[in-house]
């Protein structure tokens, strides 16, 4: 049976984003010389795409800040503890759209609210919108991709450690990649 999109108007699409299909990337400087890398897999939320007016989208989402996973289980553990993540007293990481600004037919910056490590700040996304399709299901999808960069610092993740050379660590900034794929809801 297809499943039909839920609409709010007849150009308004409200899509789940599927966890199996969506994932968060992460990298930064490591060491001065290195970049280091990771993901989180436990992504959830609601877009409303308005394809007629793209400025009046949408998106809330929610990552599972325990699913983070750079290969290593000890620096995964590191990751999840109040150096970094403090994933037993922040167990989520969340962002909310404030505006949608089109900058062509499937692109668009995406200002929001991300909340990271109990602290609020705003971020811009640059979006590219792949469209959206039927599965072999009927099922109406979608798919993005977003990305942008932040300090750490500005969320309250200051760990670091100096090295023999006077460099630190850990670079300040944080680049992030996020692939989404999301169903309509009926």
């Amino acid at each position: 049976m297809a499943v039909e999109p839920n609409t709010v108007n007849t150009t308004k699409t409200v899509l789940k984003i599927d966890p199996a299909h969506s994932f968060l990337e992460f990298s930064g400087r490591h060491m001065v010389v290195s970049t280091y890398k990771g993901r989180f897999t436990g992504l959830a939320g609601t877009i409303v795409l308005d394809k007629a007016n793209p400025a009046e989208s949408s998106v809330e989402a929610t990552v599972d800040a325990a699913t983070v996973h750079t290969g290593s289980e000890q620096r995964d553990g590191h990751l999840k503890s109040p150096d970094f993540l403090d994933v037993a007293k922040y167990p989520t990481l969340t962002f909310k759209s404030t505006r949608v600004e089109p900058k062509g037919s499937d692109t668009a910056k995406v200002t929001g609210d991300l909340t990271l490590h109990g602290e609020t700040r705003e971020v811009t996304f640059d979006v590219e919108f792949f469209g959206l399709e039927k599965n072999p299901w009927g099922a109406t999808v979608a798919g993005f991709e977003a990305k942008a960069s932040f300090n750490r610092k500005d969320f309250g993740v200051v760990y670091n450690a100096t090295l023999e050379s006077g460099g630190l660590m850990l670079g300040d900034t944080v680049k992030v990649e996020i692939h989404v794929e999301a169903s309509a809801q009926a």
